[in-house]
C-alpha cells in the first residue's frame, strides 16, 4: 500500500495579511520643526505678560527688578515669516531695540556665523566626495595605532586655540563630522568626539587670551545704513 509522503507533511502557511493599517506618520524636517516653534513664540506673546529688569553697567539684569511692560503682540503670520530673515540680517534700531531688515543701525542677525559654517561644511563635503578626508583618517589611525588617546589632547588644544584666539564656538559645528569619524575609527564612541570640540573651544573661549570678543562682552557688530 503506497502513501503519498510528499503530501501527507505539508503544512499550510498563510500569507501575510497586506490590508492591515500601517503607520504613515513621518517625522517633520528640521525647517518644518523650527517654523512651527516661531509661530508658538508669536502666539505667545498674546498670552505671556511682557516684563523687564534693570541691568547694571555690565549689562546684566538685577534680581528683584522685574517690572511689567506693556505688550506688543506679535503679529501671526508677518513676523513669523520675517523671523528667519531677522535672525540672519535683521538691523537693531539703537532708539526703540527693534530688529528689522529695514532699520538703520548695527548688525543684530547671525549671517556671519552662519556663512562660516557654510563656507567649511562645503569644504568638508567636497573633501569628503574626493576621498581625501577619509585618507587622512586612515593615515592618522595608522600613525597613532596604540597611542589613539594622543588624538585627544591634540585636537582639543587645536579648537581651543580657535577659541582663544577668535572666539571659536558655534564655528565649530561643520567639525563635528569628522572629528567624530576619527574618534570612531580610534576605537572611541561619538560621545567622546563631540566632547574634544566642545570643551577644546569652551576652554580656549573661556581663555580668551587675544580673542576680541571675551565672553559676557557685547558683539562687535558693523554699522548698517
Amino acid at each position: 500500500m503506497s502513501t503519498d509522503a510528499s503530501n501527507s507533511g505539508d503544512e499550510t502557511v498563510e500569507a501575510p495579511d497586506d490590508s492591515a493599517p500601517t503607520s504613515r506618520f513621518t517625522l517633520p524636517s528640521a525647517y518644518t520643526i523650527l517654523f512651527g516653534l516661531i509661530v508658538i513664540m508669536a502666539l505667545a506673546t498674546w498670552i505671556i505678560p511682557a516684563g523687564r529688569y534693570a541691568l547694571d553697567e555690565a549689562g546684566s539684569p538685577i534680581p528683584g527688578s522685574y517690572q511689567e511692560v506693556d505688550s506688543s503682540p506679535q503679529r501671526i503670520i508677518i513676523d513669523s515669516l520675517e523671523a528667519p530673515i531677522n535672525g540672519l540680517y535683521g538691523i537693531e534700531d539703537p532708539a526703540t531695540g527693534n530688529v528689522d531688515v529695514f532699520n538703520s543701525g548695527s548688525l543684530f542677525g547671525a549671517i556671519d556665523v552662519a556663512l562660516f559654517i557654510l563656507v567649511i561644511g562645503g569644504f568638508i563635503a567636497i573633501t569628503m566626495k574626493t576621498g581625501a578626508i577619509q585618507a587622512g583618517i586612515a593615515l592618522l589611525v595608522r600613525r597613532l595605532h596604540g597611542h589613539e588617546r594622543l588624538m585627544i589632547p591634540i585636537l582639543m588644544t587645536v579648537f581651543a586655540i580657535g577659541g582663544t584666539t577668535f572666539g571659536m564656538a558655534e564655528e565649530s559645528l561643520a567639525f563635528y563630522v569628522l572629528v567624530i569619524t576619527v574618534m570612531i575609527a580610534a576605537g572611541y564612541d561619538a560621545m567622546v568626539g563631540a566632547l574634544v570640540i566642545l570643551l577644546g573651544a569652551g576652554i580656549g573661549v573661556m581663555g580668551s587670551t587675544v580673542n576680541p570678543l571675551p565672553p559676557g562682552s557685547p558683539p562687535v557688530s558693523p554699522t548698517w545704513v
